[in-house]
């Protein structure tokens, strides 16, 4: 197989935050298939970008177990795998997931091979080296085509299964609607702009409060107590303390 150096490295951060979610509000979910662990690496790496929930597989029978557990939404299946060939896997596959997007990965480049790829019901096919935007491009399509996910709005931000909606206000987790006063609506805007992502009481303070607070940093302390009350309790944290640093949201575990 290829090296990864052989291949275009080509990547790009797309925001803070994803742009297409699934129907209920949750990360679009990609599964990927290759043997080759740096390749594999670069490519979830460069999912995860997206704000895309990512598995990856070394083998048709992790594939396969991956594909029954994580449900995924698109997959980017490699040709040459060491226990099985990929095209087999691929039935394997439907026939858990029967309108799931697939995007073939290969080194090989010769016209009967990309036929026999299309033939056996794979939706696409990239072969190497490539860059990594085009294969985000092609999964995009994919899985818009699918339905499985919709671009969202520009006033929706998503992390994990929080969303906020900046133009209407509305905020909902895994669904559920959560009521937030202006200035915990306003420190979680910030938060969710800036996902996994340490920020400290004084940009906090700055941001949100839009001046010095001096001796009231507190205040800081007072409504990130406020906001876990509403959208972590009962459920996995998503509001983190990094003790001396400040505070961060990241997706539930």
């Amino acid at each position: 197989m290829d090296t990864v150096d052989a291949m275009t490295v080509t990547t790009r951060r797309t925001g803070t935050h994803a742009d297409m979610l699934r129907a209920d509000g949750t990360a679009v979910r990609v599964l990927v298939v290759d043997d080759e662990a740096s390749l594999a690496e670069l490519l979830s790496m460069a999912l995860r970008y997206e704000g895309w929930q990512v598995r990856s597989a070394g083998d048709g029978a992790a594939a396969l177990r991956s594909a029954r557990e994580f449900r995924p939404d698109a997959v980017i299946l490699d040709v040459m795998l060491p226990d099985v060939d990929g095209l087999s896997l691929l039935g394997s596959i439907r026939r858990e997931l029967p309108d799931v997007p697939v995007l073939f990965l290969t080194a090989k480049d010769a016209v009967e091979d990309r036929i026999a790829g299309l033939t056996a019901g794979g939706d696409d096919y990239v072969t190497k080296p490539f860059s990594l935007e085009e294969v985000v491009a092609r999964l995009r399509g994919l899985i818009r085509r699918s339905g499985a996910a919709q671009t969202r709005s520009e006033s929706l931000l998503a992390v994990g299964d929080l969303t906020l909606d900046e133009d209407s206000h509305e905020v909902t987790r895994g669904g559920d609607s959560i009521h937030l006063t202006a200035t915990e609506f306003e420190l979680l805007r910030y938060l969710m702009r800036n996902p996994r992502r340490v920020l400290s009481k004084a940009q906090i303070l700055d941001r949100v409060w839009s001046y010095d607070f001096g001796g009231q940093a507190n205040v800081v302390e007072l409504y990130i107590s406020y906001l876990r009350r509403k959208i972590d309790a009962g459920r996995s944290p998503m509001i983190h303390t990094r003790r001396g640093a400040g505070y961060l949201i990241k997706p539930g575990e």
